[in-house]
Formats: structure tokens, C-alpha cells, sequence
């Protein structure tokens, strides 16, 4: 029988390539989405399947991370093998206007999985995306024995919902992993995330149907890396004897301002004619640098990051570019290529 796994935030980023990447070794796949009067579902409706087909392998419930009660009688009915938990409030600078809803649904909808898990009886490992936000101004590189110290309410409520993973294991024997993932960037990033509003406002720069780019903190630095190659250390976390708390980052970073630099010059733009600072996208509170020590996850489970800087600049480009109706730069495309070749050899 294949194993069966269950994800909360299916349709974000993260979600759609744990799927395909889970479907491709054989699973089945339940993903837990929110009612809406319109489809959210664009980054995953190509692995899509009528629920009539006996073949089918992936299966989208209803359900809301408020909802406990719902969320329990899922486990019932789905019986997961393993669980992975990405959904969230995820945007940082939102959850200062949002509080209360980033505490409720990133932090306690953590806890009622938790509760769902624990009441249902059902045996499965537990996986929840904590986030290097957690470690906010603490000194750089952080690894797995860094203080946390949150600077916004996403920070917090990701905090919390580490401690709670922790805290179920340790009182209910749970299999419980937390990976704490630096920022993994891709084409399917949320255009509203830093990353992809930059890679695409240049591609409709390049096709004339904007004018400026509005930025906040060009300063802060990130560690960024590609997307699909976490969701990998995410699977293999499960796939252990024991479970632990890792940290996954490329090891390098780079500032906002590199990240426009690279994704200008990719289109031979001078990114200082089009770029301007807005204040109302500084956070009230800001995180200087993030910069990741995996020797751990290394060590543990033998992920790296593959894919550099410029290579992760260059695919999202040459995708917002290709979505633009635009042709790609040669060296774009030879990028791609190599980048495609790179991942589909993975091990």
C-alpha cells in the first residue's frame, strides 16, 4: 500500500512541490484547503485528477486551521502516514497589521493539528515549517543552538508553534520534526514576497506595462535558496529514526539590494532609473541578516542547497519573462537548461 501523506497549505509554494515531489516517489496525497468563492489552486492544477478516476493520487479536502473539530475528523478519515504542515499567515509584514489572525492561525492552528494528531490516536510523523525569522536580530550565522529572538508577530507565532512540536514530542512521544527553513524562493513565489515582486516587475518593465519598482529596506540580507530542494529536506526529515530539529540554508547572503542588482543586469536595466524607496514597506520592526549554518542537515541527512544566487535569480526571471510574453536572454535559457538537467539528476 502506498503511504499516504497529509499537507496543510497545499496550494502555496511549498505545498506544490512537496506534492510532486511526493506523488513521484508513489504516494498518495491529501491536501487541506480553504473555502473560497474563487479557485486558489493554480500552482497545483497540473497535478490535478478527477476524484471519480480510481487512479487518482491526490485528494483536496475543506478545512480551515481554525476549525479543530474539522481537522480531527480529517485524521479519521485521511489516516496519514506523514504530515506536513506549511499552511500559515506567512507574510511578515502583513502580521503586524494582522496580529491576532497570524497568532490564531500560524501558531495555535499548529497546536490544533497537534490536538488532532494526539486525540485521533492516528500514527503519523509530524512535520512543521518553522522559519528563520524566528531568529530575528540574533547573530549571524544561526544554526540549531542560536537564541530566538522574533521581531514581528509572524516571528512569534512561528516560535510558539516550534515549541509546541517540541513540547508534544516530548510529552506524547510524538514524531514531531521542526525544520527550520531559511528563504527558498522560486517562479510560484507569492507575487507580494520580495523576491517574485522584483523578478516580475521587471519582466512588465521590459514589456513596457510598468514604470517603477516600489522597495522598503534594500539592506536586509537573506539567505536564499530554490524552493524544490527544500521540500526535499522536509521529506527526508520524516524518513529518519528519530525526530529532530534542523536548520536548511545555502550558507551564503545576499541583500535586497544584490537581488534587484542581479535581476536588473539579467535584462541590462539600470535598476537605479526604475527603483524607488516607499517607507510603508519597512516593517515597525526590522531583521538585519539571516545566514544559515546547515552543517547539521548535512550531516544528519546529507541535504545541501545546489542552486546559487544567480542561478536561482536567473529561473525566476526567465519564468516572469516567459509569463510577460517575453523571450529569455541566451544565457537564460542555457541557465534554465543547466538548472532543469541539475535537479531531474538529484538523488
Amino acid at each position: 500500500m502506498p503511504k499516504i501523506a497529509l499537507i496543510t497549505g497545499i496550494t502555496g509554494q511549498d505545498g506544490s512541490y512537496l506534492a510532486e515531489f511526493l506523488l513521484d516517489k508513489g504516494y498518495t496525497v491529501h491536501g487541506l484547503v480553504r473555502r473560497s468563492s474563487t479557485f486558489h489552486t493554480q500552482r497545483i492544477d497540473h497535478l490535478y485528477q478527477d476524484p471519480h478516476d480510481p487512479d487518482t493520487c491526490l485528494f483536496l479536502h475543506y478545512g480551515d486551521l481554525s476549525d479543530s473539530s474539522q481537522l480531527t475528523n480529517l485524521f479519521y478519515e485521511v489516516q496519514p502516514h506523514e504530515v506536513y504542515h506549511l499552511g500559515a499567515q506567512s507574510h511578515v509584514r502583513v502580521s503586524f497589521d494582522m496580529p491576532d489572525y497570524t497568532g490564531d492561525i500560524t501558531a495555535l492552528g499548529t497546536v490544533r493539528l497537534l490536538e488532532a494528531i494526539r486525540k485521533s490516536r492516528v500514527q503519523c510523523r509530524f512535520y512543521q515549517a518553522s522559519s528563520s525569522e524566528m531568529f530575528g536580530d540574533a547573530p549571524a550565522p544561526q544554526n540549531e543552538h542560536t537564541p530566538f529572538r522574533p521581531r514581528s508577530p509572524y516571528a512569534a507565532a512561528k516560535v510558539y508553534a516550534y515549541w509546541m512540536a517540541r513540547n508534544y514530542r516530548e510529552s506524547y512521544g510524538l514524531f514531531a520534526c521542526n525544520g527550520i527553513m531559511f528563504n527558498h524562493e522560486s517562479p510560484r513565489r507569492g507575487e507580494t514576497f520580495v523576491s517574485r515582486k522584483i523578478t516580475r516587475a521587471v519582466a512588465a518593465l521590459v514589456a513596457g506595462r510598468q514604470k517603477q519598482l516600489f522597495l522598503g529596506n534594500l539592506d536586509a540580507c537573506r539567505d536564499w535558496g530554490y524552493a524544490p530542494e527544500y521540500v526535499e529536506g522536509m521529506w527526508l526529515m520524516l524518513q529518519q529514526e528519530s525526530p529532530t530539529d534542523l536548520v536548511f540554508g545555502t550558507g551564503e547572503t545576499h541583500s535586497v539590494q544584490e537581488f534587484v542588482e542581479e535581476a536588473f543586469g539579467y535584462v541590462n536595466l539600470d535598476w537605479r532609473k526604475y527603483v524607488a524607496i516607499d517607507p510603508r514597506y519597512f516593517r515597525p520592526t526590522e531583521v538585519p541578516c539571516l545566514l544559515a549554518n546547515p552543517l547539521e542537515a548535512k550531516r544528519q541527512l546529507g541535504w545541501e542547497a545546489r542552486i546559487t544566487f544567480p542561478t536561482l535569480v536567473r529561473v525566476m526571471m526567465d519564468a516572469d519573462l516567459e509569463a510577460a510574453g517575453l523571450a529569455t536572454p541566451a544565457e537564460g535559457q542555457r541557465c534554465m537548461a543547466a538548472h532543469a538537467l541539475k535537479w531531474l539528476r538529484r538523488p
